[in-house]
């Protein structure tokens, strides 16, 4: 008997029985990058926390519309209402169009995903091309009576919307302490009525690239209207869930959640759910530390933090192997520790396919069915279905030796759980298939003869480990020897 699922809502601080609002169909909303630069660990985890979410929901038999945008406009430096665009400031050291800088970086998101197995979002909007509708939402906000104009500027008035509403619902902060905390920030943004009120729309200064018409001015739209409005326009104007980076919290989300009701009077999120952050000794991984990792650099090993390269499903496993809602800190040795599991996951899905069943009762499977549901259903607990998944790993070993029998029922059952677990669900796969010709050529191939080379090496027989190592290079097969063994990868 299947539990229920559980999810734990930002906005009431706890666990929640999912009802979706209408059976069988889920709306879900999760924010996407700002394509000003490559894609790194932070990114991957939101994305990779979301993507399970996204194939559970399938895998239970839903139809599901996933939405995940593409930022290429309005987000300024420092998330403020002041400053460059970040696109536009790339394509202006770079001497590119903003759409180029915007173009590259969402193919290289695009191919970073693909990589760690993520699957694509139903649709993926652009700030960019909604435009019209982010104007038509701050035009309601306007009527409303909670925006007012400043030098061509509109912008969010949160105390006006504060008398009707509760502004800081979500992050569960109270204007007042927000007045305190942005009092120094006033003198830098003093056509605002108050600091922590916040843009709908920008006029464009002399230098900024991108710039639109609207009855307020040539401008852009704040970088908070672009969710607000994708999000409805193709989920509705209530949907189930909205995720994204515990970051965007506040204000990016608080802002969401203003302006939905200012414009259409209700909340349009029932759900929200956030992803923590990914730290680095303790500090939150980014670009002003300087402990910013991109995902080509892992896939690489081409940063002075890695000790080597890292495979995007040693990435996958090493963030599922975390709670989406913890914190999760790099370390070189954590990768390695998940890079093994991995394999031992893998592997024993190896070992399954070749068992053979018995006649008599043996090993039950339907006690780990309950298991590994109780773990994903608990707000999916991936480290404890994870736990489980090593237990019945053991179970598995003990079959391949003898130690353990299954019949033909339970056999059957247990290579559909494990697989829906393993494959559709963690999304894991197996790694370094490549084609040679008409031939396939294996990962296991290639590792069994680099293990004969090694012990050609360790016996002094250099000229043969030497053949096996040129001949692998010709087929593509770069190899890398290290003090306790090797790794390997082909040629892009």
């Amino acid at each position: 008997m299947k539990s229920e699922l559980k999810i734990f809502n930002t906005l009431t601080k706890r666990k929640e029985r999912f009802t979706p609002l209408v059976a069988g169909k889920i709306g879900m909303y999760v924010c996407g990058p700002t394509v000003y630069g490559d894609p790194h660990l932070g990114h991957a985890r939101s994305a990779i926390a979301f993507d399970l979410v996204y194939r559970y929901f399938l895998h239970l038999g839903n139809k599901v519309r996933y939405v995940r945008n593409i930022t290429d406009v309005g987000h300024l430096e420092n998330d403020a209402d002041s400053g460059e665009d970040k696109i536009a400031h790339k394509a202006r050291i770079e001497e590119l169009e903003p759409m180029e800088v915007a173009q590259y970086f969402t193919n290289r998101y695009h191919d970073t995903m693909r990589m760690l197995n993520n699957l694509p979002p139903s649709i993926e909007p652009h700030a960019s091309g909604h435009v019209p509708e982010q104007i038509e939402m701050a035009e309601a906000i306007e009527k409303n009576g909670f925006a007012y104009r400043v030098n061509g500027s509109l912008y969010f008035d949160v105390e006006k919307y504060n008398q009707s509403y509760r502004y800081g619902k979500l992050s569960g902060r109270k204007l007042e302490d927000l007045l305190q905390t942005t009092r120094d920030n006033l003198a830098k943004q003093d056509e605002k009525k108050n600091p922590f009120d916040f843009a709908l729309w920008k006029k464009a200064d002399p230098k900024h690239i991108m710039r639109w018409r609207s009855e307020w001015s040539n401008g852009f739209p704040g970088w908070h209207l672009e969710c607000s409005v994708m999000s409805t326009k193709y989920l509705g104007e209530q949907f189930d869930i909205h995720g994204g980076g515990m970051d965007l919290l506040f204000p990016h989300h608080e802002c969401e959640i203003a302006q939905s009701v200012a414009a259409n009077g209700k909340e349009s999120v029932h759900y929200w759910m956030h992803n923590n952050m990914i730290t680095v000794d303790g500090q939150k991984m980014g670009k002003s530390l300087g402990n910013f990792i991109t995902l080509y650099e892992f896939f690489k090993g081409n940063h002075q933090r890695l000790e080597r390269a890292y495979s995007p499903m040693t990435i996958r496993f090493f963030i599922l192997q975390a709670h989406y809602r913890s914190p999760l800190d790099f370390s070189n040795q954590a990768l390695q520790s998940s890079e093994k599991g991995m394999q031992r996951l893998l592997q024993a899905w190896e070992t399954l396919q070749n068992i053979k069943p018995v006649e008599n009762d043996g090993l039950l499977v339907e006690p780990w069915f309950d298991k590994l549901y109780a773990a994903i259903n608990d707000d999916f607990n991936t480290p404890v279905l994870i736990a489980h998944l090593f237990d019945l790993v053991k179970e598995i070993n003990k079959l391949k030796v003898g130690e353990q029998t299954i019949d033909e029922l339970n056999l059957q059952q247990l290579l559909k759980l494990y697989a829906d677990f393993v494959f559709d669900i963690l999304g894991l796969k197996a790694e370094k298939q490549i084609a040679d010709g008409n031939n396939e050529m294996t990962a296991e191939l290639i590792d069994l003869l680099l293990n004969v080379r090694k012990e050609m090496k360790t016996n002094k027989m250099y000229a043969l480990s030497d053949q096996i190592r040129n001949q692998l290079q010709e087929k593509g097969v770069v190899i890398k020897d290290l003090k306790d063994g090797f790794e390997w990868e082909m040629k892009k």
